[in-house]
């Protein structure tokens, strides 16, 4: 049905880079011939709006679009920071990469430059949803239950306990069940080795799961729960309250109060070359109606619907676009000047933590790191966002 797009394995793409010589001309757009994404597994909302804009650079400019689906952010990431990726259809995990935590504090990684394209806030939102045959109705009824958490992904992780956070509950108030990835998680939920798992309330498997014999529900996070949202924002800062009117089980006559942040993010490294970035983000921007319908969530993607002033700055490439579509300000502007620069104070702690000879064991290299991490942005006087 989408002629013109591919799910390749990755060893598949060698070599294929954003920085192909073959251009498509339309307008004053020039796109590569061949371009490469990468998203959660296929049929999450991030697989499937990636290939809703594939199909719109096919149709309008010719490009070969590949999406190459990804367990957790580190897999999503990698083809990007190798090179053989265009841009990573991230979550809350672009926020993790950029600040080097959790499995981006590894000797392997350390903090990310990472920059925005597009992201999407649309009629979905994001929590935790649990199998309807367990018998829970409010967040605090999971005390007890299984929880799915996903080896890698320290986005979906870190949301869950989020969530769980709402209800003054902890990962030791559950039980927590690891599986290799987002969808491998999702089918637990189905084949009942969970009870309850992280999503968009719009993603694919979530359908499947509601349709399944167990049924699905989404505890509700209720605006009015002031400590309740604070307990969740002490563990999810970027989180915000939203009702969701899409999704399974929801619909604008039957509404749930949860909560949301940008998802799926189009982002890029800043290292990635503004003319290019801006090629990217000026189709999704002119060509928007061609595939706001493609799949659930895309709506969010129009340029007078982007988050303003997140916690992850927009690509100078991508600020251009939305300059010329009239959805930039000088305030935000400095807000971004100053994310970039937390960035570079971050690269540079993290140049300074390789050279102090820091511990060889992973534990205590992240620990390490994370000590040195915060001492830089207090000198900085640029605000921690994690626990020592």
């Amino acid at each position: 049905m989408l002629r013109g797009l591919l799910v390749l394995a990755p060893a598949l793409v060698a070599g294929i880079s954003f920085a192909s010589t073959r251009y498509a001309f339309a307008e004053d757009i020039k796109l590569p011939a061949t371009l490469t994404f990468t998203a959660y597994d296929t049929g999450t909302a991030g697989f499937n709006i990636a290939v809703g804009v594939g199909k719109m650079m096919k149709d309008k400019y010719g490009t070969d679009v590949r999406v190459l689906p990804a367990g957790n952010d580190v897999a999503r990431l990698a083809p990007l920071r190798a090179k053989r990726a265009a841009s990573a259809a991230m979550g809350s995990g672009t926020y993790f990469a950029q600040e080097g935590v959790f499995e981006f504090g590894s000797k392997e990684w350390g903090p990310q430059p990472l920059q925005i394209l597009l992201s999407t806030v649309d009629c979905n939102c994001g929590s935790l949803a649990v199998a309807a045959d367990t018998g829970v109705k409010e967040l605090k009824d999971l005390r007890g239950k299984r929880v799915g958490f996903v080896v890698g992904s320290p986005a979906l992780n870190q949301n869950s306990l989020a969530v769980l956070a709402f209800a003054g509950l902890t990962q030791k108030d559950v039980k927590a069940v690891e599986f290799a990835s987002y969808g491998a998680m999702w089918k637990g939920l189905i084949n009942n080795d969970v009870d309850a798992a992280f999503g968009t309330t719009i993603t694919g498997p979530a359908k499947e799961a509601e349709t399944s014999p167990r049924g699905l529900i989404w505890p509700p996070l209720p605006a009015k729960d002031k400590e309740g949202w604070a307990r969740m924002q002490k563990v999810g800062s970027f989180f915000f309250p939203q009702t969701a009117t899409c999704g399974a089980g929801i619909s604008p006559e039957k509404p749930v109060e949860l909560g949301n942040y940008p998802y799926p993010i189009f982002v890029a490294y800043a290292s990635q070359p503004a003319d290019q970035v801006y090629a990217v983000t000026k189709a999704m921007i002119v060509n928007y109606d061609a595939y706001k319908d493609s799949a659930p969530g895309a709506g969010g993607l129009a340029a007078d619907r982007q988050t303003k002033n997140w916690v992850v700055p927009v690509h100078p490439g991508a600020v251009k676009a939305l300059k010329e579509a009239g959805q930039w300000s000088d305030a935000q502007d400095a807000h971004n000047n100053k994310l970039i620069k937390r960035q570079e104070v971050l690269a540079a702690a993290w140049a300074d933590y390789g050279k102090s000879n820091p511990p060889s064991d992973d534990k205590a290299f992240l620990d390490g790191w994370m000590k040195a991490r915060a001492a830089a942005l207090a000198k900085a006087g640029m605000p921690n966002g994690f626990e020592e």
